[in-house]
């Protein structure tokens, strides 16, 4: 049964200098909370893997941020500003980054209504030291259809530069705009994990953030082992819901990725799962639906953003791994790749996230709903203790470590 939740349970006041606009010097010089049985405490974020369990598998998403906003000109001399979200043709993440002159992405459209539908072109600003490669660039795009603030645009410029160079060229860095501040340079590094791996992200799994060389070797040496999955993370991640019920709330469809060898490793972590990030916990949860319709209809598919609530599920979370095991294993396959639309809210079965690092987030969004099931509805005792002891909040404020509670 899909359940009945209002968005208005889920508010808290968030003064505005309590958002940190710009990250600490120091990644790892955060403030950590701790979350436990109830308990809260707290430390410095390198002291993390003091706080873990020898012999545990730590998940992170290694997905990379793209610079995917540009702005772009009418004739008339008005600015739109265009959002890339996902490509369309060709319709592969790599396959469009690679391509040559032309390709297609969903994209949003801002100041939509002035678009008329003509040709735009990219905006150089001329005093830019690159403004004359920008120039020779001729980007140029096109709206293909529109619905709303999105819409499918086709971009086109001179051929011999791949799309992923374009985007490194013309693109910014999408900070999220409760930032309420334009990218800079910092931004380049800091908002950007030091694992990030694999281009597709318009917004930065931000429990990452705080990772260094030092404290992911501290890790290391604690007989934990470090996984990777990719999901490509979607701008509409971090939206608050709008709507009054929950049930009413869309949410959008994120790919992502997980190898065979981090679905053994799962299969042997015996209660040790950590995840870095809601990111990753909606990637590893996800695999359970998943191995559920490999096991009733033979393949892997899409996971739907009601299906761990719409009916009980006979298998253990072993049984559906094992069954995306078996599927790889008879396709060839090294990985699994598909898309989930899951949300998480209270009432969720967790089947495979034991432990959870993560930042703390917006009032009324789908993430505080997740730490609200994670942790048994306790999120209270968390965020008013991080209101009072001076945390940082959203994607360049502090973070804490989550035990699920039982």
């Amino acid at each position: 049964m899909i359940p009945d939740i209002k968005i208005k349970d889920f508010d808290y006041p968030l003064p505005d200098d309590r958002i940190a606009k710009y990250p600490l010097p120091e990644r790892d010089a955060s403030k950590l909370l701790i979350y436990k049985g109830g308990q809260v405490s707290e430390r410095i974020f390198r002291e993390l893997p003091s706080q873990l369990p020898q012999g545990a598998v730590m998940v992170f998403n290694d997905t990379r941020v793209v610079p995917a906003r540009m702005h772009f000109r009418r004739d008339t001399g008005a600015v739109i500003e265009i959002f890339c979200l996902e490509p369309v043709d060709p319709a592969e993440y790599n396959t469009s980054f690679a391509a040559l002159s032309c390709c297609s992405w969903k994209c949003v459209i801002g100041n939509s209504k002035r678009w008329k539908g003509d040709i735009l072109h990219y905006f150089v600003d001329s005093s830019s030291p690159e403004a004359q490669e920008l120039s020779a660039l001729d980007l140029t795009a096109r709206l293909i259809s529109r619905d709303g603030q999105t819409g499918v645009v086709e971009f086109r410029w001179k051929e011999g530069t791949t799309f992923s160079q374009v985007l490194d060229l013309c693109g910014k860095v999408p900070i999220p705009p409760y930032l309420c501040r334009d990218t800079e340079p910092i931004d380049l590094e800091r908002y950007q994990t030091l694992y990030a791996h694999v281009r597709g992200s318009v917004a930065a799994p931000t429990a990452g953030l705080h990772f260094t060389e030092a404290v992911l070797q501290s890790i290391r040496d604690k007989s934990i082992d470090i996984e990777n999955v990719c999901l490509h993370v979607g701008a509409g991640t971090f939206l608050p819901v709008k709507s009054e019920d929950v049930a009413d709330h869309p949410m959008h469809r994120e790919p992502f990725t997980v190898s065979r060898e981090v679905l053994a490793k799962l299969l042997a972590a015996h209660g040790k799962v950590i995840a870095v990030g809601t990111t990753s916990v909606r990637t590893l949860e996800s695999l359970y639906y998943a191995g559920v319709r490999c096991i009733e209809d033979g393949k892997p598919s899409d996971v739907g953003q009601w299906d761990p609530y719409v009916r009980e599920y006979p298998y253990s979370t072993r049984e559906a791994l094992e069954a995306i095991l078996r599927y790889l294993d008879s396709q060839g396959l090294p990985e699994l790749k598909i898309g989930t639309r899951i949300i998480i809210v209270p009432g969720f079965r967790f089947r495979i996230v034991d432990m959870l690092v993560t930042n703390f987030h917006q009032p009324q969004s789908t993430l505080l709903l997740l730490i609200s099931a994670f942790v048994g509805g306790d999120w209270h005792t968390i965020y008013d203790y991080a209101l009072s002891h001076g945390f940082r909040f959203l994607s360049y404020g502090d973070s804490s470590l989550l035990y699920r509670s039982e």
